[in-house]
């Protein structure tokens, strides 16, 4: 119950959050901050798992704010939680359930929240290397020490960092613009999410 109220923390207008508000535009200094899902998708090698970058997947299990992994090997995928030395602990995501229907008195059951099968292991050799991280910051406070606690993996000496985090955007990067449900330049927005292009041939084998 713990875990879930601080997951879903009661509405509170002056709670700050991390996007632009109704009617915001990106002109404005202060901008306010919600509760953050960071999924950070990696290839972590090419055909295997680059075992230098091992103990610093193990560093972010360990982290307050991770998620876990999602991953797998081939033709399997897996929802990583932990690990116990060289092996991931892992859930299999691939189960039908039924929908979630509230009771009257507006409750619901929480039978189908839960995995029907025990946790499995696997040996982190066989990690498919393309994963992603997952990390929920609650606050802004929360995001801030998140940051820290990955330059400070980054910094260990035998722990090959995974990615790389910047204070500032890196000009040689394009400028990203931030798409909300709020977004009112539906132009920009179709181009943006436009999957055709002319120079590119799909061919069906």
């Amino acid at each position: 119950e713990a875990a879930a109220a601080a997951a879903f923390p009661q509405a509170d207008g002056s709670r700050p959050f991390n996007g632009y508000p109704t009617g915001a535009s990106s002109s404005e200094d202060v901008l306010l901050w919600k509760p953050l899902v960071l999924l950070i998708p990696l290839r972590l090698g090419l055909s295997e798992i680059n075992e230098a970058y091992i103990k610093t997947l193990k560093k972010c299990f360990m982290l307050p704010q991770s998620l876990g992994v999602i991953g797998g090997k081939p033709n399997s995928a897996h929802y990583f939680i932990g690990f116990v030395e060289d092996e991931l602990i892992y859930l299999d995501p691939h189960t039908t359930q039924p929908a979630v229907e509230p009771f009257e008195d507006f409750s619901i059951a929480d039978e189908s929240f839960h995995c029907q099968h025990p946790p499995c292991r696997m040996n982190i050799g066989d990690l498919d290397p393309s994963i992603a991280v997952g990390f929920f910051c609650s606050t802004e406070e929360d995001f801030t020490d998140w940051c820290q606690r990955m330059k400070m993996i980054s910094q260990e000496k035998d722990a090959l960092p995974m990615f790389e985090l910047m204070d500032h955007q890196n000009t040689r990067f394009p400028d990203v613009h931030c798409l909300t449900p709020d977004f009112t330049d539906s132009e920009r927005l179709e181009r943006f999410f436009d999957s055709e292009d002319e120079d590119f041939e799909i061919l069906s084998l």
